[in-house]
């Protein structure tokens, strides 16, 4: 069994590997994390194979020290790299019977009198299956899976339930599938051949580390999987949590829903939010139904589910397709007060509420305009190439405009010469690890049921294929380097000296061309603006779209507080919004939602710091001018025109989840909020902007607020 000292040996090699990878890691709601006591963290989607419980994992130990023991399919602990690790961090082996399939002899049709009659042509059920064992039909049909609970003859068997449910749609459409093979001449359909597996070692296993007090980690899902919604949970996570209560009453288990959101979560520097739910407790009534077994235990099992995914909504929301997650985000921005930065905690929640108000009064015909309107607008500022929330301050100011571009493409070219030699000694990796990972997606994609394109693989295949070529890569380097050195006639010391400098000096050289090519990357999204600030007659389509975007901001609030209160008991509640917390200081600057932010730092974005230290451009903003502000003396004004801070827009390149990475809600950790202020927090917000503007607030603030309709305090 591995020792502390293993374990978070691991753990840091794992959080040095995840901070390469990933450009930003939040967690959100880490409070809820108990810190004594058996835990059951319970995650969703499982959309990134072996890096969702990574991090997990490392935001579980970051908040409350305490080691999460992930249940592992039995399958991948064989991998040497990932059972290597997984063995590490004391991983719980799970055997699938679907791993362990067999292709089953003949074909398989079902009987026309009886769906749960399974018939064979060519088969051999008396020697292939035994009661308990299951049957799988192939991908056409979903690969619907039954229970075999009689084996009558070599071709004949009679399985528990109907194939895909009770429902019938599941016997209706293999019933069209042998249909249509029949007409090619084939008489029914392939099939597999699954094992019973006994589980019973398993949660024994299970039942003992939650009652030593320890964590366990499952993602009820199953596999991974790149589709949009959540599969159906399996039970496990259910009987796991109500066994332990039942076999120990001094047990008290709480489950823990976690959400894992990403920005592309296959790519290279995306981003990622781990979001910790409020803990459920297990209720005792349906422990008491769990010990009389039978069908008492099996309706427990499925009502504790059935609370597990409700606990799982709250942290997992994600819109049915990618034009309404489109819309949801831009109402939210047209919906923002102007110069009030939402924190993380109102961001998500109002996304959510957007959401499910959307989706009940869509049918509504004002809503149906609003929405067609928005969509206009988005496409208007998509035309013009900039962003919605440099849309008030769209004001040209040639010179200024001119010198910031000038100014940032003499940046760029800075960044890409000390980005260039990195990209050159990594990209023999880079490319590998691109090709190899889609061989390995399309191997999943034909070997899954479930996944859409097989990308959930790709982060993991693209890590685990860099650090096996790295090493060999560093060391190929530090032998070329020394036959320079043999060649250039240096000293003896210096040749034996050459390959260790060499090996030690490659992973900072490529890591600070890492972030230098980063820094350069948000500097060339930033051009664009600047350039189409440039062109002749641009002042007449920037006023159209600022007068149109304080239309829609005053048919977004009066349809928000005409269909809110009809769905939201709270809409009218009043709850302070939380202060911005942190003080910026030389190396650090405030974020655009009013905090600290650690992208103002400049060992982790020098061309930020540059941007708005050295240069100066926030404080000739305040002498009043700037390249998007007019000339209002305010500070705000010049952020919007800040590279990283264009690159924080949110672009709707969710991959899943409806939420916004913003910035960490540091004073969340110490004060529980309630999740029901987000909407009377913007409605005191907004009405403050309208009627009372301080002195303090940016003129944006002021100018734009006036434009906005008044809602209800």
């Amino acid at each position: 069994m591995p020792s502390a000292i293993t374990y978070e040996a691991a753990l840091l090699f794992w959080r040095i590997v995840t901070q390469i990878f990933f450009r930003e890691i939040r967690p959100r709601g880490a409070f809820n994390i108990p810190h004594k006591g058996p835990l059951i963290f319970v995650g969703a989607p499982h959309s990134n194979q072996f890096l969702d419980p990574l991090l997990l994992t490392l935001e579980v130990y970051r908040e409350t020290h305490r080691h999460v023991q992930f249940l592992t399919a039995a399958k991948s602990l064989q991998r040497k790299a990932v059972g290597f690790f997984a063995r590490l961090m004391d991983s719980i082996p799970v055997s699938r019977a679907s791993d362990e399939a067999k292709p089953g002899t003949g074909l398989v049709y079902l009987s026309p009198d009886d769906p749960c009659l399974v018939l064979g042509e060519g088969t051999k059920f008396k020697t292939e299956f035994t009661p308990k064992m299951q049957i799988m039909l192939p991908k056409s049909v979903n690969s619907a899976v039954a229970e075999v609970v009689e084996v009558i003859s070599d071709t004949e068997l009679r399985v528990k339930k109907e194939f895909g449910g009770d429902s019938g749609k599941g016997t209706t459409r293999i019933r069209e599938a042998i249909a249509a093979g029949g007409e090619n001449g084939n008489k029914g359909l392939a099939f597999k051949v699954l094992p019973f597996i006994n589980q019973q070692e398993m949660y024994r296993g299970v039942y003992q580390k939650l009652k030593e007090g320890g964590c366990i980690g499952i993602f009820p899902e199953g596999g991974s999987h790149d589709r949009t919604d959540l599969l159906p949970l399996k039970a496990g996570v259910s009987i796991m949590a109500l066994g332990a209560m039942a076999n120990d009453p001094t047990v008290q288990v709480k489950i823990v829903p976690v959400g894992l959101s990403y920005f592309h979560a296959h790519r290279f520097r995306s981003r990622a939010v781990v979001e910790f739910g409020t803990a459920l407790d297990v209720p005792a009534e349906l422990v008491e139904m769990f010990k009389e077994g039978g069908n008492k235990k099996r309706e427990a099992v499925a009502k504790f589910l059935d609370l597990i995914y409700d606990g799982l909504k709250t942290v997992t929301i994600r819109a049915p397709d990618y034009d309404t997650l489109m819309l949801i985000q831009a109402v939210r921005r047209l919906y923002k007060t102007p110069g009030q930065y939402l924190t993380l905690g109102q961001v998500v929640e109002l996304n959510r509420r957007f959401l499910k108000g959307y989706t009940h009064f869509k049918d509504e015909p004002r809503v149906q305009k609003l929405r067609t309107d928005v969509l206009k607008y988005n496409r208007l500022i998509r035309d013009l190439g900039i962003r919605d929330h440099q849309v008030p301050r769209a004001q040209k100011a040639s010179w200024k405009t001119l010198g910031l571009l000038v100014y940032r493409l003499v940046l760029l070219i800075i960044w890409t010469s000390l980005a260039l030699p990195g990209v050159i000694l990594n990209g023999p990796m880079f490319i590998l690890a691109s090709i190899i990972s889609r061989q390995k997606a399309k191997e999943a994609l034909a070997a899954s049921v479930v996944k859409v394109a097989g990308r959930d693989v790709l982060a993991t295949w693209k890590i685990l294929i860099s650090l096996g070529i790295a090493p060999v890569m560093y060391a190929f380097y530090a032998v070329v380097a020394t036959i320079v050195a043999v060649k250039a006639n240096a000293s003896l010391a210096t040749r034996i000296w050459t390959p260790f400098l060499v090996i030690l000096a490659l992973p900072f050289m490529n890591y600070a061309a890492l972030k230098f090519g980063e820094a350069g990357m948000d500097v060339l999204k930033s051009l664009r603006p600047l350039i189409v600030a440039l062109i002749p007659g641009q002042q007449r389509s920037f006023d159209k779209v600022k007068a149109m975007r304080v239309r829609l901001s005053n048919e977004v609030a009066d349809v928000i507080n005409e269909f809110g209160p009809k769905i939201y008991d709270d809409f009218d509640q009043a709850i302070p919004a939380p202060p911005s917390t942190g003080n910026p200081g030389m190396w650090r600057r405030k974020s655009s939602v009013g905090q600290v932010d650690a992208q103002g730092n400049l060992l982790i974005h020098p061309m930020t710091w540059i941007d708005e230290r050295l240069f100066g451009w926030s404080r000739s903003a305040k002498c009043g001018s700037s390249a998007w502000g007019g000339s209002t003396p305010t500070q705000d004004s010049s952020r919007p025109a800040t590279p990283d801070l264009s690159d924080g827009e949110d672009h709707g390149d969710y991959d899943h989840a409806v939420s916004y990475i913003s910035a960490y809600e540091d004073a969340s950790r110490h004060k529980v909020r309630s999740r029901q202020g987000s909407y009377a927090d913007l409605q005191r917000l907004r009405m403050t902007a309208t009627t009372q503007p301080s002195a303090s607030s940016s003129s944006s603030v002021s100018a734009y607020a006036t434009g906005l309709t008044a809602t209800k305090a």
